[in-house]
């Protein structure tokens, strides 16, 4: 039976939409759109996005959503989205920052549409670090040997806590090698200033969980 990412896709667009997040992102990224461009950049970036969501682990998987257009729409090529990262890569900073802005200006939005549901509704959010390895599985930048013998990288995630009913929610992510140890203690004793934008509320940290 051949899969198909219809189910989740359509919730995944739909909360995309509702919240903001589509047109937030293409706004974010317009200075990056290039005279007659075809693909908006902002929509290339959520297909990838999308794509991973999905169980995709690479940039070519944004093809599953290309095969399903009544749902995701035009999908741009796997060279067009190769050409877009690289871009975007080379800004540096300045695209990263626009991304963080736009992913700040939705998360309020969504949060106060939530209220008394929202995790600040106490006025503090609580946000859990952990280390995640992540499986290579050929020779990448910064892929290593890693604490449990098999060899990756060990990003330091963030979720901001949403109570014992609810799962956490992913907020900031730090690239890291797999040499790296689970919780460093530079990083546990306050938040660190580069993934934090996303989250514009002061934050309680708590490393692991």
């Amino acid at each position: 039976m051949e899969w198909s990412p219809r189910p989740g896709g359509v919730l995944l667009v739909e909360t995309a939409r509702k919240a903001g997040l589509d047109t937030a992102i293409s706004g974010a990224l317009a200075p990056w759109r290039k005279a007659r461009a075809v693909h908006d950049p902002g929509k290339i970036l959520l297909d990838v996005a999308l794509a991973v969501a999905l169980g995709g682990d690479c940039l070519a998987d944004a093809g599953m959503l290309r095969a399903e257009p009544a749902v995701f729409g035009p999908v741009a090529s796997d060279p067009t989205v190769s050409r877009l990262i690289d871009t975007l890569a080379a800004s540096g900073p300045k695209a990263l920052n626009a991304i963080r802005t736009a992913r700040a200006e939705v998360r309020e939005r969504v949060w106060k549409l939530a209220k008394d549901s929202s995790p600040d509704a106490t006025g503090q959010v609580i946000v859990y670090l952990d280390g995640v390895l992540v499986l290579a599985h050929s020779d990448k930048q910064d892929a290593a040997a890693t604490w449990k013998k098999s060899f990756g990288h060990h990003p330091l995630m963030g979720f901001v806590d949403h109570g014992s009913g609810d799962t956490g929610e992913p907020v900031a992510a730090l690239l890291r090698p797999g040499t790296r140890a689970a919780t460093p203690p530079s990083i546990t004793s306050k938040p660190p200033d580069s993934p934090w934008p996303s989250c514009r509320r002061s934050t309680g940290v708590d490393a692991g969980r």
